[in-house]
């Protein structure tokens, strides 16, 4: 083991590297109806594990960042920059708020039904933000000298397939662990992120049960064998890379039962930790975050309606622009790009190639979350993508997301673990 980390600095010397995390539980009393995309929620009757926002905050030389995940579908930065507000001691830029993308959690886009009236609950959501400030805040109360593990891999087994063409998925997990020394000199774990590409759907919106769906089991199971905080981020899991439970018996037929979830949800978690085990110590690992402002047509009259009537106060120009934050992040030997929604799997493949870092990760449905993300050629271009394309801001989003992502990995340094 190296120690050089475990003398690394006073917790008041700046040029130290630090660690917090802290959660808190965000399932509604009494349960609310849940939404798996556009249309009207459905009743919940039970709940099967809760809803949580976790958040881990790094600091070195005296810059922060948060990286926070929230069991919901998706989570506009409307909402987003209302928490961003109350969190104290981190430029607002360089908090980074991202989805699981469960579809078994409440309603926060607050799609407007056919007249423009929205079921969401908005007292709910108000209390959402103040607990995704709460989270953030209470882990950079806990910040601690620390050191980073980081591996990227291929998950392997039953996890996620791609329902349009099988096999066009990404299996490569990303892992971010933060450390910290025992009294015993052996590691302990603050928290371990995970980031993969999946829709969390294994029990959908239909069932009658709210649900983290399978990232529940995954944070259960990387807590109880660490000790610390689990987080995840979703990936490029657009057009349509899922959760793979399907019956083997009937081809045709999916397991959409809790258990499925558990299955899928630990062995997800002990891939990530097998990926993650042998991963050197980073001991000082440095972090760089840039963000940048980025505008987008809104060329789909169901996402111009969407916009318009929702009640959480969406800003969109008079000739139909929206904008958004896109986050180019360096933590040690990896380098992180955030997606303002969900970007098909060749997307992801492309900027990943494009990357610089030893590990690359993509957050998808992160500061934002605007429908699908696909190239124009494939806008429109299939009658297996009218859903997605329909879905979509417009033929134009993937362009502009892959000519911004570009530049700005291009102007960004290479990422390296300090020594």
């Amino acid at each position: 083991m190296n120690e050089d980390w475990i003398k690394a600095g006073d917790p008041d010397d700046s040029s130290s590297f630090r660690a917090g995390a802290a959660l808190r539980v965000i399932t509604p009393d009494p349960l609310l109806p849940v939404s798996g995309g556009v249309g009207t929620p459905k009743p919940s009757k039970v709940k099967r594990g809760d809803l949580y926002v976790r958040a881990l905050v790094l600091e070195e030389a005296g810059e922060k960042i948060a990286i926070v995940n929230i069991d919901n579908l998706g989570w506009p930065a409307a909402l987003g920059d209302r928490s961003r507000k109350l969190i104290k001691g981190i430029r607002p830029e360089n908090i980074l708020i991202g989805a699981t993308h469960t579809h078994s959690g409440p309603d926060a886009y607050a799609f407007p039904d056919e007249t423009g009236k929205t079921g969401a609950d908005m007292k709910y959501l108000d209390w959402c933000v103040q607990q995704v400030a709460d989270a953030v805040n209470d882990a950079t109360s806990k910040l601690e000298p620390a050191a980073l593990k980081i591996a990227e891999g291929e998950a392997k087994g039953k996890i996620a397939y791609n329902y349009y063409a099988e096999r066009l998925y990404d299996p490569r997990c990303g892992v971010i662990q933060a450390i910290r020394a025992g009294t015993d000199g052996k590691e302990e774990v603050i928290a371990t992120l995970v980031n993969y590409a999946i829709h969390p759907e294994v029990i959908g919106s239909k069932r009658e049960i709210l649900s983290p769906d399978l990232c529940g089991p995954l944070y259960n199971r990387i807590e109880a064998k660490t000790g610390g905080m689990a987080l995840f981020m979703n990936g490029a899991q657009g057009g349509m890379v899922t959760a793979d439970n399907r019956l083997e018996s009937q081809a045709e037929e999916e397991a959409r039962t809790w258990e499925e979830c558990q299955r899928i949800g630990e062995l997800l978690a002990d891939e990530a930790l097998r990926i993650v085990a042998d991963a050197p110590i980073q001991s000082n690992p440095g972090i760089r975050c840039r963000a940048e402002r980025v505008q987008f047509p809104v060329d789909s009259e169901m996402m111009r309606f969407i916009i318009q009537y929702s009640p959480l106060g969406i800003e969109i120009s008079e000739d139909h622009q929206i904008s958004t934050q896109i986050n180019l992040l360096n933590v040690g030997s990896a380098q992180i790009l955030t997606i303002p929604g969900e970007a098909l799997p060749n997307i992801g493949y492309y900027l990943k190639r494009k990357m610089k870092g030893q590990q690359n990760l993509l957050f998808g449905l992160t500061n934002d979350a605007f429908g699908y993300i696909l190239t124009r050629e494939d806008f429109n271009s299939f009658e297996r993508y009218e859903y997605v394309s329909r879905t979509s801001l417009g033929e134009m989003t993937g362009e502009i997301l892959i000519k911004n992502a570009l530049r700005m990995i291009a102007e960004q340094p290479v990422p390296a673990a300090k020594k």
